[in-house]
């Protein structure tokens, strides 16, 4: 039984940290209403020379790095972003470049806060196939770059980042619960108004800015995740309790407590980082979980759980035993 099995991780964050204090200073807001409604304490801003694919070459190389592998090891990328440097070519292609890549795919998905999931899970499938032996998954952003700064619901949650995953085919045998178990993605266009981008190449002509209706996806987060987690665990033959790790996606530390809370999980089970980095978008969930492996939490043969919910909408989670 061929299955993609976790190698190694990186992340990548810009050099700019910004407390909710300095962002005060900018925009009508203040830490005490920031704190009480997401969780949020700061978030990294890219500035001059940083890039989607700047921070997902280093979070790239980091991984590669950890997982002990080279650029000439690797047979794929596959990158989630909803700001990718430009229109085209893709931003994996970049990445590849500046790794010294050459020749095999490289593209990029666009699933916005949901983007890691689905390209995890397109690499799993790539690699289970056998079209792949070894894959980078990455998710990067910029979100800073489409933030209306005026807009103080909007602005104060995000922020920018880099995570990157290395998964490589195993043939492993039937019994076996290593690698990537179950996968589990979902959208719903129906709901496309409640959290997108008010520009784009072909509607405007212009980048645009990213506009939310913050207590209608909410609602829907809550809901959505708690489904698709049970859902994803069932399907893999675990249940909630035997799960040691649950990575989400970095929204809102409010989401995070009340999907806990439908799954009957513990707080301590959950890896947050919201207060350090915001809402990264598809660099949350790798971001997250690379701080959670290299401060130790999170250990070889854990069972751990990723999921996350973006604009469309879209949702999904995966099950893997690293």
């Amino acid at each position: 039984m061929i299955r993609s099995v976790f190698k190694g991780c990186g992340s990548a964050l810009p050099a700019n940290c910004v407390s909710n204090d300095e962002l005060a200073k900018r925009v009508d807001t203040s830490d005490e209403w920031i704190r009480e409604r997401t969780g949020i304490t700061q978030r990294y801003i890219a500035g001059e020379g940083e890039t989607t694919a700047t921070l997902a070459t280093e979070a790239a190389r980091r991984a590669l790095e950890d997982a002990g592998m080279t650029i000439g090891e690797i047979d794929l990328i596959v990158l989630a972003t909803a700001t990718p440097d430009v229109t085209f070519p893709a931003t994996a292609t970049i990445v590849q470049k500046e790794l010294g890549g050459a020749g095999f795919p490289a593209f990029d998905v666009a699933a916005v806060c949901s983007g890691f999931l689905y390209a995890l899970g397109t690499a799993d499938s790539m690699i289970r196939s056998g079209m792949s032996k070894n894959a980078l998954v990455i998710g990067a952003e910029t979100m800073s770059r489409i933030l209306d700064w005026e807009d103080r619901a909007t602005c104060v949650l995000f922020g920018d980042g880099a995570g990157a995953f290395v998964i490589s085919a195993e043939d492993l045998p039937d019994d076996s619960d290593k690698g990537v178990l179950a996968t589990q993605l979902h959208a719903d266009g129906e709901h496309k108004d409640l959290l997108y981008v008010d520009g784009g190449p072909s509607s405007t002509g212009t980048v645009g800015h990213l506009r939310m209706r913050g207590r209608e996806v909410f609602r829907h987060a809550v809901t959505n995740l708690a489904q698709v987690l049970s859902d994803v665990i069932e399907k893999a033959g675990f249940t909630a309790t035997q799960v040691d790790w649950v990575v989400p996606h970095q929204a809102n530390l409010r989401i995070l407590d009340a999907t806990a809370r439908k799954l009957g999980l513990p707080m301590d089970k959950v890896v947050v980082t919201v207060d350090k980095h915001a809402n990264t978008s598809a660099a949350s969930v790798p971001l997250a979980f690379d701080v959670a492996w290299r401060d130790g939490r999170i250990k070889r043969g854990d069972l751990v759980l990723l999921e996350a919910m973006g604009g469309g909408f879209t949702w999904g989670a995966s099950l893997l035993r690293v």
